[in-house]
């Protein structure tokens, strides 16, 4: 089934669960229910709280109406006779009321007794959708349009698919995503927690800590070698400064503040403007371009707390974010040199990509012709290195149209990391300038850009993709040394001391417990390699080690174990 097709039936089965509710309990008020990448949901207004119990009774009552073969028909009708229509819901009111006066207003129709306000479009009845896998998942609370000072309503979320072996294949993909959740692994391997005490900003224990260094290191010398400079800007700024940038009329709501000496001061939610500032200390010339400035910065955002999800959603992260300023005509070479690097730092770990385009939003600043001409300069870009790419239409930044980079992990799930900003509107505001070659000053142009995304995110992504057993090089403990006897600790420690003289992190598992005991807390530690020491290795001066991925390997002396994992670690393999 095409992937428009699908939608369609998702959409169409979303209109049965709602019609299905509204059977089931008096007073049901529908509101709306989209179709979403693995199934559909409907948010409803309801007295009954539904619970797992009425799960079945909601799935029955759907197949009951599917089993009747009623049309899904289209009828449209004028603004007034929408708002008569739903004159008994007050959500559906709201929506006609948003609506243009000469807008097309389309209602479908479920069978003789149930419609719903709804652009379409649907299957042609019912019936089509008797062999459509679907079953409930879960049931949430969601604001109304997803704003908290509305009312909460009850979502029911849906799986659906085209067939039931697509659905059961679905579900086992769901019960592996729960056995590699990095809430569970971040604990269980020591990355890191989220205290009561500080919601949404994660605590990093020493395992997490190096691990988050592991990729800031990474980042860096990558950045280095493709020409970047690297500052560092405050984490609070003056209120004068976002306003100047237009984030305190986009985004405040979502701005931490403080007041110090009678002025107002906000918490950096992104860290454009700091290297605005340092872009203007100084005179630059159209020589230096282009000028690539990268910050791994500290920033907070205020996010609700029912929508925090462990390192996915945050109110405090780091961005590894880099701000490009460029002549018009480098425009099209930059979007392909930081494109180069994202492929790079991606398929070190093993992630594929696809890209989007996303268009100017209603809430944007500067004119429309300047839009239209950075989004043709994106798409140009991408066209002439062969890149495909979907349209998301209106999901710019308020400032610019942009590359979104959509990375796919183990599980086939999709996320977006990177992202490539195309901003003629910042220098604008800045006032920033350059000497061009006939001694003239001009304003430059710039790209917002980042790879991980959130640095905390991405560490999120990898710890599910790798299911915690992260490569040699990633790995927070690389070799765990496990001592059979005390007899055997001088011989341990001499190994320990040669393998950290290489470079290879090591812990030494001394306790006074049975062996099998330290195989089995390794192996649940996730450790690549183990290396068992007794009296048979301290006499023959030899290791024997045991690898995470391929078990017991037996017997081998220290150098030559040491020049095979030099090579697995340095070459990054995965």
């Amino acid at each position: 089934m095409k992937e428009k097709d699908l939608e369609m039936y998702r959409h169409s089965c979303s209109h049965v669960l709602a019609k299905a509710v509204d059977k089931l309990f008096a007073g049901t008020k529908n509101t709306i229910g989209p179709a979403i990448s693995d199934g559909f949901y409907y948010d409803f207004d309801i007295e009954h709280i539904i619970t797992p119990d009425d799960f079945k009774k909601i799935e029955k009552e759907m197949k009951r109406i599917i089993s009747l073969d009623e049309k899904f028909e289209r009828k449209e009708v004028t603004k007034k006779q929408a708002l008569e229509i739903f004159k008994d819901n007050p959500y559906k009111q709201e929506l006609i009321m948003g609506l243009g006066e000469n807008e097309i207003i389309s209602i479908y129709s479920l069978g003789d007794d149930w419609c719903d306000l709804c652009r379409g479009p649907h299957v042609k009845s019912s019936s089509a959708l008797k062999d459509f896998a679907f079953k409930i998942s879960r049931v949430s609370g969601a604001y109304w349009r997803g704003d908290e000072k509305n009312k909460m309503l009850q979502r029911v979320y849906c799986y659906g698919f085209e067939n039931k072996n697509e659905l059961e294949e679905h579900e086992k993909l769901i019960e592996e995503a729960k056995k590699r959740d990095h809430r569970k692994l971040g604990k269980d391997l020591g990355l890191f927690f989220i205290s009561d005490y500080a919601q949404g900003m994660p605590f990093y224990m020493p395992n997490g800590v190096v691990l988050k260094n592991l990729l800031i290191d990474f980042w860096r010398q990558e950045h280095k070698k493709a020409g970047y400079i690297e500052i560092e800007t405050p984490i609070a700024m003056d209120r004068s400064l976002w306003e100047l940038s237009g984030h305190w009329d986009h985004y405040k709501k979502n701005m931490y503040t403080f007041n110090m000496e009678d002025s107002e001061f906000a918490i950096k939610p992104m860290n454009c403007p700091g290297c605005m500032l340092y872009y203007k200390e100084n005179m630059h010339s159209y020589k230096e371009f282009p000028l690539r400035i990268g910050e791994l910065g500290k920033v907070h955002r205020h996010e609700a707390s029912g929508t925090l999800h462990g390192l996915f959603r945050v109110r405090s992260f780091t961005q590894d974010d880099a701000h490009i300023f460029m002549l018009p005509s480098q425009i099209e070479g930059e979007v392909k040199n930081v494109l180069s690097l994202v492929d790079k730092i991606y398929t070190t770990f093993g992630l594929s990509y696809h890209l989007e385009i996303s268009t100017m939003p209603e809430d944007h600043i500067g004119d429309e012709k300047t839009w239209r001409e950075a989004e043709d300069k994106l798409k140009n870009a991408l066209k002439s290195i062969g890149k495909e790419y979907i349209i998301n239409e209106g999901d710019g930044a308020f400032y610019g149209p942009k590359i979104d980079i959509h990375i796919k992990d183990a599980l086939g799930r999709t996320w977006q990391c990177g992202t490539i900003q195309l901003d003629m509107q910042l220098p604008k505001r800045f006032n920033l300038e350059y000497v061009d070659q006939d001694n003239e000053k001009k304003e430059p142009v710039m790209i917002h850009r980042v790879i991980y995304g959130s640095i905390d995110r991405f560490i999120g992504i990898i710890t599910e993709n790798f299911a915690g057993a992260f490569p040699l090089w990633l790995s927070p403990v690389q070799i765990k040394i496990l001592n059979i006897n005390d007899a055997v600790l001088p011989y341990a420690n001499s190994v320990k001391d040669v393998l950290e003289s290489h470079g290879f992190r090591v812990e030494l598992d001394d306790r006074n417990e049975k062996i099998g005991k330290k195989i089995r807390e390794a192996q649940l530690n996730k450790i690549p390699y183990m290396l068992i020491l007794g009296e048979k290795e301290v006499e023959n001066k030899n290791i024997c080690v045991r690898s995470r991925k391929q078990g017991d390997l037996g017997s081998i002396g220290l150098e030559e174990f040491i020049k095979n994992i030099e090579q697995e670690r340095d070459s990054k393999k995965i």
